[in-house]
This record gives structure tokens, C-alpha cells and sequence, in this order.
């Protein structure tokens, strides 16, 4: 599905919708998103790098300490939504990307050794704890140059 921004001229864009294998594929592609939870009932959002698997599960790794570990600690399952881009300002094309499913931790040694040695911090802290997010809705979006 197209749609059209209501912008005239050359810079007028048009809106692609993606299927979720196109999305997935995109997210894989970038290293950093963004992970969308409940702290005190309300909405939180932190950067965190992913690794996408296989299975199109996201797989993140942060602090046993952290607010998103403790968000998913103690749960069963918790819903998030986990989002990353790649928008050229200038151009203004570029992708985005919103998944949103089930968190849990990651519990199995074996999982976690290959987690661990795929997907590698991006801050100065030790991240001890593996998240994955099994995703039920994945949407996308691709911002492109309209046809004149």
C-alpha cells in the first residue's frame, strides 16, 4: 500500500507499507533500537543494540539490574514494542520498523553463550542478562521519493 505525504514539489514522498519479512530483514540490518516497556504503569523507552535470529526473534542484552530487566523479571511474559529506523534526514527516505510481542528472559546456558558472543555491548557496563522478544505484530514502513 502507497500513501502520499501532502507534500508538492521534488521533495514529495510517498509512504510503502512492508510485509513482515521485508521489516525483519531491515531490522537485522541496523545495530541499535529502541525497546518500548511498562515502568510504573507508564511508558518507557531505552536504546539497546539487537541481534534479529533466525527464528525473527530480537535479542537483546542488558543489566540484571536494569529497568527492563526488572520490567520482565518475575513475568511470565511482558508485552513491548521494539522499534529502529534508518532515515536519511536529507533525503528523507529511509525505513522504520515497530515489532510488538512477548519479553522474557532468556534462561537456557547454551542460548545465552551464542547470544553472548553474537551480540556485543555498546556501553561500558557489563550486560549479564539476555531478553528476547518474540514477535506477534511486525509493521513497517519504507518513506520513498515519489514518481513524478
Amino acid at each position: 500500500m502507497v500513501t502520499d505525504f501532502a507534500v508538492d514539489g521534488p521533495s514529495a514522498r510517498a509512504i510503502v507499507e512492508l510485509d513482515r519479512a521485508v521489516a525483519l530483514t531491515l531490522l537485522a540490518t541496523v545495530p541499535i533500537g529502541r525497546v518500548v516497556f511498562s515502568r510504573n504503569a507508564l511508558p518507557a523507552i531505552r536504546p539497546v543494540n539487537h541481534f534479529v535470529d533466525d527464528d525473527g526473534r530480537i535479542i537483546v542484552r542488558t543489566r540484571l539490574t536494569s529497568r527492563l530487566t526488572s520490567a520482565v523479571r518475575g513475568n511470565s511474559d511482558v508485552v513491548v514494542a521494539y522499534e529502529a529506523d534508518e532515515i536519511d534526514p536529507h533525503q528523507r527516505t529511509g525505513w522504520s520498523v515497530v515489532v510488538t510481542g512477548l519479553a522474557r528472559p532468556v534462561t537456557d546456558p547454551g542460548r545465552i553463550a551464542r547470544y553472548e558472543s553474537l551480540l556485543h555491548s555498546w556501553v561500558d557496563q557489563l550486560m549479564d542478562t539476555v531478553i528476547e522478544i518474540e514477535p506477534s505484530i511486525v509493521t513497517g514502513i519504507r518513506l520513498v521519493a515519489k514518481a513524478a
